[in-house]
């Protein structure tokens, strides 16, 4: 019987110290949302539901009165959901997370404490150095919303407000075309008998998707241009039907854009939008057809965009009625609040679960794409590149 080979190693017999595990602990956040007070912004961070559900799993939530009043929420919607509410704007600032939509100014930067969490949007191009050099000298940690990624490598908030952006563009334009503000009297709807209204797309992102989506839906006929065909295959796909799709070519697009009702800008560049549509080519549009120029925020992509506003939003050049608002979410607030909301508490659960926001950056990947400061050190090189400041590698920092 000894001769019979063991199915043991002599060093899987000799004993072994025991192993235990070693548990998380679970942090607590505090949490404060301020009121927003950049102009026409009415979005809100987190809904009440998503304060209920933070709250309920052992957090504190301080907002600001009046924090959700853009997005129809009111202080009383947020104390039910158990959030304590403050007149005192310090005192939300000075609380150890701190939630905004927009950036905050540098007045309400030296508000916050140091070695603070702020989660915002970046909006890089809006921003100067001393905006970095405020934050630095508070040793902050802060994550642009707009830099954090999925799993599968997308920008979630990003894409969120692009679909807003995109399905309102056509609501917008449906509205523009009726005889109420300046249109031909057309309605966006597939009646019988009545030629559809055309309308052209410019980009196949998810702007172009969902923009595409909402006119096909409303019985439009609906034409794409973009020069990545890999992107005019995937809208095809996702929208589940034959479209007529083009790559930018003059021929097609001044055919396309001589014959539309309404054509919605959509492209965007690395620094700036790149202009495809030129001035002449608007002349040659149909008079009171429509223009929506979503690519705005990045300078448009029509060379006669000028930027308005959401009081004052269209203004008509060479009998074109142009809408060139940059932040169109913000006048769907309480939908956009909603979808940021959604993005949130995931993350900030997550956060709170990992025992903190250092080791939710250690095994998240994507949410240390979002990460711009490190305890006062800027981590991020297209910040440094863009404003010529030093940066240190995240992955140097944290380990």
């Amino acid at each position: 019987m000894s001769d019979l080979p063991s199915p043991f190693t002599k060093q899987q017999l000799l004993p072994q110290e025991e192993k235990l595990e070693i548990f998380k602990k679970k942090g607590e956040l505090f949490i404060g949302i301020p009121k927003e007070t950049a102009y026409q912004e009415k979005r809100v961070c987190l809904t009440p539901d998503a304060v209920s559900a933070i709250v309920s799993n052992g957090h504190r939530v301080l907002m600001e009165s009046g924090a959700g009043d853009g997005a129809s929420f009111t202080d009383k919607d947020y104390s039910e959901a158990g959030a304590e509410i403050t007149n005192d704007t310090a005192k939300v600032f000075a609380c150890p997370m701190v939630l905004k939509v927009e950036p905050p100014t540098l007045e309400q930067i030296k508000l916050l404490n140091p070695q603070a969490i702020l989660i915002s949007a970046l909006q890089i191009k809006t921003q100067s150095k001393k905006y970095f050099e405020t934050l630095a000298s508070k040793r902050i940690t802060a994550l642009a919303f707009e830099f954090i990624k999925d799993e599968d490598g997308t920008y979630p908030a990003v894409r969120s407000l692009s679909e807003i952006a995109g399905t309102a563009s056509v609501l917008i334009a449906a509205q523009l075309l009726s005889n109420d503000i300046e249109g031909n009297g057309l309605m966006l709807g597939n009646i019988s008998g009545v030629p559809p209204i055309e309308v052209v797309v410019l980009g196949a992102g998810t702007v172009g998707e969902f923009a595409a989506r909402s006119a096909l839906g409303l019985g439009a006929n609906v034409k794409i241009f973009d020069n990545s065909i890999t992107k005019l295959r995937k809208i095809q796909l996702h929208l589940g039907r034959p479209l007529y799709t083009s790559t930018i070519q003059p021929k097609n697009l001044t055919k396309a854009l001589k014959r539309c009702d309404v054509v919605i800008g959509a492209v965007r560049g690395n620094n700036r939008a790149p202009i495809i549509v030129s001035e002449a080519l608007v002349q040659s549009m149909k008079k009171r057809s429509i223009i929506i120029d979503v690519s705005i925020d990045m300078g448009g992509c029509f060379e006669t965009s000028e930027v308005t506003t959401h009081k004052n939003p269209t203004f008509v050049k060479h009998g074109v009625i142009h809408y060139c608002v940059p932040n169109i979410p913000a006048r769907y607030s309480r939908t956009a609040s909603i979808s940021i909301s959604n993005m949130f508490t995931p993350y900030l659960l997550k956060i709170a679960e990992d025992g903190g926001i250092e080791n939710s950056l250690r095994f998240d990947k994507g949410l240390k794409n979002g990460l711009y400061f490190y305890h006062g050190i800027l981590t991020s090189k297209s910040v440094a590149e863009w404003f010529d400041l030093k940066y240190s590698d995240i992955n140097l920092l944290i380990f």
